[in-house]
């Protein structure tokens, strides 16, 4: 009887002690979402966590943002990105295919292994759509621009947010001097702005 009541207090002290592990995001982009020109309390991935965090998450944003990544780069080191586990991921790329004019269909080949390795992996996935810059020409952006919507019509899986930098590009009072990377104020205005899609994206993982 006394190895059974010590079991038994045993089960309720471990289940009362277990706290849930908090749900972790992978945010995997480019110099966007490294937070490039800005302080480290001031980048995308700390703010959308407090965000988060103030509407009752419990999570953590990672920061796998590489200033200068290419569609092809982001795809090619997703492995090394998920060497901890995760339960979603955020992909942020493309922005630095179209400053640099390269081919709109090896990016988007790029994506699209991206989005289809995730699925594999089965993470719930937000996409985040670019824009091509207007002097790249109206054939380049149509198609640059358009990547975004197929990709997401080929993994409908995939939760999309076709811009973002919706309400910060163009607008120097949210982006820093080179006009391309937005200041504190920008970021506040990204995260309020893709804030309900990564609810959304929060509401399929495992833990919800």
């Amino acid at each position: 009887m006394l190895k059974l009541f010590t079991a038994l207090a045993l089960l309720v002290l471990t289940a009362g002690g277990a706290a849930a592990a908090p749900q972790t995001i992978l945010a995997l982009g480019d110099s966007l979402t490294a937070g490039l020109g800005l302080g480290p309390a001031d980048v995308f991935p700390v703010k959308l966590e407090a965000a988060l965090k103030a509407r009752g998450h419990d999570v953590k944003v990672i920061n796998a943002g590489v200033s200068g990544d290419t569609a092809a780069d982001g795809a090619a080191r997703l492995d090394w990105a998920l060497s901890e586990p995760v339960n979603a991921v955020i992909v942020e790329l493309g922005a630095n295919d179209a400053l640099r004019g390269m081919p709109v269909a090896q990016a988007e080949q790029a994506l699209d292994q991206l989005l289809t390795a995730l699925e594999q992996k089965k993470l719930p996935t937000l996409l985040a759509g670019m824009k091509a810059p207007p002097n790249m020409g109206p054939d380049y952006q149509g198609q640059f621009d358009g990547m975004y919507q197929r990709l997401a019509a080929k993994h409908p899986a995939v939760l999309f947010y076709p811009f973002f930098l919706d309400g910060v590009a163009a607008d120097p009072k949210l982006n820093q001097g080179d006009g391309m990377h937005p200041n504190p104020a920008g970021v506040d205005v990204i995260v309020a702005r893709i804030l309900p899609s990564v609810e959304q994206l929060l509401g399929k993982t495992a833990g919800n």
